[in-house]
Parts: structure tokens; C-alpha cells; sequence
């Protein structure tokens, strides 16, 4: 931790890692996506280690879903988007994948929310916006939001480089993360390095257990 005009400012993840002042961010683990990974079980897993270990130290979890309206009510910027990850070239061959009360827009069984947890709606990549994710977090004081999900390169590094520009620090656990390619992976985090702490499943829980215990 450095100090400077009368500021703490945190550097490592030590620094970060207080379940009181971090919450998680559970990014698109539902049905419809874990459907598309070749690997879904072994990433559920993965994911589930980083959300075990958050439970158990009673941190705030929230969990994303990435939400289709019925093209007769959806945007512009919806439509042109179903296009591109869909790769057909009209309007009228795109499917709402992700209709809310649809089976693919559930949160996997394996990571289901607890009571105690939040799920929210979103259209956009960014997780903040058009959703009370911001106001929830800073009505709560939290100062850090750790990120696991899919997938990396279209939808989280957008909302960690949101998380960043409205002043949290992003901590992104990079193997709870899905990528469709080691390309994408390595250029996203590449592109996320300035903007996020970045780290590993064990070296998180690990940290977590550690500074929780000192505390």
C-alpha cells in the first residue's frame, strides 16, 4: 500500500483482498453460454472454487445474465450486435437467445445464487451498465470487485475497464475467466494490465484466506 496526499493507494492484492470492502462478480454463467464452451464442466468448476472460497468469506456476490428482448421490441445497437456474435447478415435470421424466464438465461445449477446473492439483468457488455450494480456496490462500501465469468474478450474486459473508470479496483481471477482462444486471452489481458490487478485462482483464495485470518 503506497500513501500519498493524504490517500491510501492500493498496489498488490494483498492490499484489496478484504471480503468487506471487495465483492464478486460472477459474469454470464448461464445455461445458453456454458452450452457453447467445449470445456463447461472443467470452467464451472473453476469458477465455483473462486465463488466457494468468496462464500466463505461472507463476501457480496452478484451474478450477471446477458439478456435478448423479442426483436420487435429490441434497439438498434441490440439488433446490429445479435448480428455480429450470431455472424448472419439480416435481422430477421437473428434469435433472442437469451429471453428472460428461458432456460438458457438461468445461472447454471452448479453456481446457483444463493438467497443471500443478487442476480441482475443486462443488454450490454458492461455489467454497469443500465443495471444497480454501481449503486449497490457503493451504497455498501465496497472499494474492489473481483471477476470470473465468459467470456473474457467480448464482455469482461469491457466491465473492467468500467469497474476501473468509476474508481474500483478490478481484480481479475485470468483462469476463471473463459476464452474462446489463447489469442483472445492473451490480447485481453494484455489490454487489461493497467487497468486491473490481475491473478490466479490459488494465488486469490490463497490471499483471501491469508489476509482475512491477519485481520
Amino acid at each position: 500500500m503506497q500513501t500519498a496526499f493524504g490517500l491510501n493507494i492500493p498496489t498488490t492484492l494483498e492490499d484489496v483482498c478484504q471480503p468487506q470492502k471487495m465483492a464478486l462478480l460472477v459474469y454470464d454463467m448461464q445455461v445458453g453460454i456454458a452450452k457453447q464452451l467445449p470445456n463447461a464442466a472443467e470452467f464451472i468448476e473453476q469458477v465455483k472454487q473462486v465463488v466457494d472460497k468468496a462464500r466463505s468469506h461472507q463476501m457480496r456476490i452478484f451474478f450477471s445474465r446477458h439478456t435478448t428482448l423479442p426483436k420487435e421490441i429490441a434497439g438498434v445497437s441490440q439488433l446490429k450486435g445479435a448480428m455480429a456474435l450470431q455472424r448472419v447478415t439480416a435481422v430477421s435470421e437473428v434469435q433472442p437467445n437469451f429471453l428472460p424466464n428461458s432456460v438458457a438465461h438461468e445461472i447454471v445449477p452448479e453456481l446457483l445464487p444463493l438467497p443471500s446473492e443478487a442476480a441482475f439483468d443486462k443488454l450490454t457488455m458492461s455489467a454497469f451498465v443500465g443495471s444497480y450494480l454501481d449503486l449497490a456496490l457503493r451504497d455498501a462500501r465496497i472499494e474492489a470487485i473481483a471477476i470470473v465469468g465468459a467470456v473474457l474478450e467480448f464482455g469482461i474486459e469491457p466491465t473492467v475497464r468500467h469497474a476501473a473508470d468509476l474508481g474500483y479496483i478490478p481484480v481479475l481471477i485470468a483462469d476463471a475467466c473463459y476464452s474462446f482462444s489463447e489469442q483472445s486471452r492473451a490480447r485481453s489481458l494484455g489490454n487489461l494490465q493497467s487497468a486491473s490487478l490481475i491473478a490466479d485462482i490459488n494465488t486469490f483464495n490463497t490471499t483471501l484466506d491469508k489476509v482475512d485470518r491477519v485481520r
